[in-house]
């Protein structure tokens, strides 16, 4: 039992001794100087740069089927409750009508986007977050929450579109 126990004591020491600090350590060469930025510039940088939620851009049409479209001095009030209607089952998930959430709320959106880009990134999303810089910017400030394609037909996407248009 004895020469046992001497076994298996030498055996735990000759592991411990042959596991520990035979490395050398690597020593750094090479200093890398930081440049101290001043938290003013930081805060300047921060007022200029506008959201992509928050940009207008009323010239750009977007990427899909929509290429024109004009839209009534009136809002079409039967066309815009089958669109909230529509918005309620399919967009309620991510989007609340006046505030932001998942993504962004439609609230005043003609004011910011021109009505094809909305059809088209409401038709196109997989394409537009590839291919349009604005859909681009909303799917980095979103997150990486792409918009997902729900596959709405023009109809039911110009009806959400008249939705968007009480939304004040």
């Amino acid at each position: 039992m004895k020469a046992t126990l001497k076994i298996l004591t030498l055996a735990l020491t000759l592991i411990v001794l042959s596991c520990g600090g035979g490395e050398e350590q690597k020593k750094e060469t090479s200093k890398v100087k930081l440049k101290k930025q001043t938290t003013e510039k930081k805060v300047e940088a921060k007022k200029t740069e506008t959201k992509a939620s928050k940009t207008i851009d009323l010239t750009n049409k977007g990427i899909g089927p929509v290429k024109s479209l004009t839209l009534g001095a009136q809002v079409d009030q039967a066309m815009a409750a089958h669109g909230k209607d529509v918005f309620k089952k399919m967009c309620t998930a991510c989007h609340k009508a006046t505030k932001k959430f998942i993504g962004p709320a439609p609230t005043n959106i003609l004011k910011r986007r021109t009505p094809e880009w909305v059809m088209n990134m409401i038709l196109n999303p997989d394409e537009m977050t590839q291919k349009d810089p604005l859909a681009k910017a909303l799917l980095i400030e979103f997150n990486g929450s792409p918009m997902a394609n729900q596959n709405l037909s023009e109809v039911d996407a110009r009806a959400v579109l008249e939705y968007f248009r009480t939304l004040k």
